[in-house]
């Protein structure tokens, strides 16, 4: 019999809802003291990984991804930029390659956004069937997430203390990773379920594609809908996409909205304040 426990309206093991107290405090290889990540009493964890923050705060962390696609980049900072709102944004190797990205990382950073890892080579961590299931090994994991890393501290990204924030590719993960990431001083996390925003990526002809426009509407039926709203939400959108229905034409009009319904916007980093931890070096 496999024992599963609830936390937070998701059934986990015991082990990953232990996570925080003790894997992430202390699984560390013995010598290394890197920063840890200790997820709160009353954040909502999924397979180990923190999903949502405060429900009590009407806080919450635009968190926006980038591949292969990021045209929509240069009007998501300009609609941030024209409402003093920061972000956070998590891009892959091959955006960071992309020459004509380069000029929007570099915004990303001077404009005082949250600029962090989402894998060199956008791996699949786990089987999209069998979760439990993990398709690369932890060498891989390491020298994969370590490329991406330096890329990015070459740009002036991830130089303050605490734990570097981390989504991973396809924002899809188990257990295995969450705890290979805390070894690395790195906090894997993932975006809050239930708006639908993350949808935005789909083309058109794609059956999950969802007009922009209702995608707006749902995230703002949904926090009209439930009790806590959007506190604490780590709300997930994409940077670029290849559907001609692009979604950051759309990004202005929603904060406007939802900055009118009294939210306040933090990057990721400032959401999970609280988290960070420092681990006594052993030696």
């Amino acid at each position: 019999m496999h024992l599963r426990v609830r936390v937070r309206g998701y059934v986990v093991s015991p082990t990953v809802a232990m996570v925080g107290l003790s894997c992430l405090a202390g699984c560390g290889r013995p010598g290394s003291a890197p920063a840890t990540f200790m997820p709160r009493p009353e954040w909502t964890l999924d397979h180990g990984a923190v999903v949502r923050a405060d429900r009590c705060a009407r806080t919450l962390a635009l968190v926006f991804t980038g591949g292969d696609y990021g045209e929509g980049t240069p009007g998501i900072l300009d609609a941030l930029g024209d409402r003093g709102i920061r972000a956070s944004f998590f891009v892959t190797g091959q955006y960071i390659r992309t020459p004509q990205h380069r000029p929007w990382l570099r915004r990303i950073v001077e404009q005082g956004h949250y600029l962090g890892p989402h894998s060199d080579a956008h791996l699949l961590y786990c089987d999209w069937q069998d979760r439990s299931q993990t398709l690369v090994t932890r060498g891989q994991f390491e020298r994969d997430l370590r490329i991406n890393m330096d890329a990015l501290r070459t740009l002036g990204a991830l130089r303050g203390p605490g734990p570097v924030y981390f989504i991973p590719p396809y924002e899809w993960f188990n257990e295995q990773q969450v705890r290979w990431a805390a070894d690395m001083g790195v906090a894997l996390f993932n975006f809050t379920p239930g708006t639908g925003s993350n949808r935005d990526w789909a083309p058109e002809g794609d059956r999950g594609f969802v007009p922009s426009e209702t995608i707006v509407s749902d995230i703002l039926a949904f926090e009209a809908r439930e009790p806590d709203g959007l506190n604490g939400f780590l709300l997930l959108l994409h940077l670029g996409s290849q559907r001609a229905d692009k979604m950051h034409p759309h990004i202005g009009p929603l904060l406007d909205e939802l900055l009118a319904r009294g939210y306040r916007f933090v990057r990721v980093d400032e959401l999970l304040h609280g988290g960070e931890s420092r681990r006594v070096n052993a030696d």
